[in-house]
């Protein structure tokens, strides 16, 4: 069983910066490919980044590519957003996620691939 706790959400303007954080506890967190998910009011859940389980990979959704940034620090457990030139459309509850298996990031683009999920945190940029 893994636990997985998001933080750094919050409430920024258009064109700001965020970064939003992710710890995971229970188990070898480098045995996980991580991604983050994102979910708008009356939408559903969205692919957003992914990272293979030694961060050798990354992938994004093409909505977000070259603006957001995933890492990950396998020392500290962690997995890391970085969201920049945020837009009022990126507003959403983002959900850290972790996987199974050793495959490329671009295998975890979909929410079945994953077995655990944290909680989420509130991103809203305001234009």
């Amino acid at each position: 069983q893994v636990q997985l706790v998001e933080s750094g959400g919050g409430l920024v303007q258009a064109g700001d910066s965020l970064r939003l954080s992710c710890t995971a506890s229970g188990h070898t967190f480098n045995n996980y490919p991580m991604g983050w998910f994102r979910q708008a009011p009356g939408k559903e859940r969205e692919f957003v980044a992914a990272i293979s389980w030694s961060g050798g990979s990354t992938s994004y959704a093409d909505s977000v590519k070259g603006r957001f940034t995933i890492s990950r620090d396998n020392a500290k457990n962690t997995v890391n957003l970085q969201m920049n030139s945020l837009k009022p459309e990126d507003t959403a509850v983002y959900y850290c996620a972790a996987g199974i298996g050793k495959a490329s990031a671009s295998w975890y683009i979909s929410l079945n691939k994953y077995n655990y999920w944290g909680q989420g945190t509130q991103v809203t940029v305001s234009s």
